[in-house]
């Protein structure tokens, strides 16, 4: 059976919702499931459906049917031209958005059993990496994990353990030119493993170039502390026990430009008192990180995060 998740973010207008269900009724879909949201503010419409097909034959040109009709549908009261360049170097050819060229505008149409391509990046601790990997080998996650990243070989024997391909990649020195070529090197490493829906930062200590990042705009999720910008450097949990803080936790986001500012995914926090040492405080912590980033790539890979001016709608 066909079945696809629909993704799509348009200016709102009366009878959308109507116009899109019968264009999936058309084309030969039940709805099996949908969530609609309007940012009343902005006047912008989200909806998220999983459409399954009527019939057991598969029509291999439904896709590009039902993109066409969507996008009559969305452009019937706003300019927009067809535009087929892409802006990553390593570029999903199966998920991908709308060619219309309308910032307001975005259709995805996403094949609902299909896997999603992950690479992991980390860097000595084992907390994030592991629960992850854990997932992984139970089944819980629709995904294939191509490869593990890392600037050090500590994690290597764990990813030998489950059966996943390690990268170690070493960077040179410190320098902005040593960085860059460092992440040259990463990037050709990760040319050579196909298609990439998702890179994951599960404790990799090192901060990503604007340059780097725009390959994967809002393809990299981020695990940090929520501590930030509150404490910050190497040892943030022996700040927050100095300060007596009464609460920590996490967030998962995706990474853009500015350091940890881009789109929030999932939180959490855990209450604590004076009675933790900070060693106990960052044990807490690391569950709550990986508690956080297992929530947030599940809905990645489930397919229900919109990103809207740096912030997430999340079905």
């Amino acid at each position: 059976m066909q079945d696809f998740h629909i993704l799509i973010s348009a200016p709102d207008r009366q009878g959308l919702v109507f116009e899109i269900a019968r264009c999936f009724f058309e084309l030969g879909f039940n709805i099996a499931r949908q969530d609609e949201f309007v940012d009343l503010q902005n006047k912008q419409f989200f909806l998220r459906t999983h459409i399954q097909a009527r019939e057991s034959s598969a029509d291999f040109q439904v896709e590009e049917k039902l993109r066409a009709s969507l996008e009559n549908i969305l452009c019937a009261n706003a300019p927009c031209a067809r535009d087929s360049t892409q802006d990553s170097i390593i570029q999903d050819s199966i998920i991908r958005n709308s060619g219309v060229q309308n910032s307001n505008i975005e259709i995805k149409i996403i094949p609902a059993q299909r896997k999603k391509s992950l690479v992991l990046f980390c860097t000595k601790e084992n907390h994030c990496l592991g629960d992850i990997l854990l997932r992984y080998d139970s089944g819980e996650l629709n995904a294939e994990i191509k490869a593990i990243i890392s600037n050090h070989s500590v994690l290597e024997p764990l990813a030998r353990k489950f059966g996943v391909c390690f990268l170690h990649i070493e960077p040179r020195g410190l320098s902005l030119e040593d960085k860059r070529e460092h992440e040259t090197r990463i990037l050709e490493a990760l040319q050579g493993l196909g298609e990439i829906d998702f890179l994951v930062l599960a404790k990799y200590m090192r901060i990503l170039t604007p340059e780097f990042i725009k390959h994967f705009p809002n393809r990299i999720l981020n695990i940090h502390h929520s501590f930030l910008p509150a404490f910050i450097g190497a040892n943030p949990y022996k700040q927050a026990y100095e300060r007596g803080v009464k609460i920590i936790g996490a967030s998962a986001h995706f990474v853009t430009e500015n350091l940890d500012e881009g789109p929030i995914i999932t939180q959490d926090t855990i209450a604590i008192n004076h009675s933790y040492t900070w060693r106990e405080m960052q044990r807490a912590g690391g569950d709550v990180e990986k508690s956080v980033l297992a929530r947030a790539l599940k809905l990645a890979l489930e397919d229900r995060i919109f990103v809207f001016q740096n912030r997430t709608i999340i079905f």
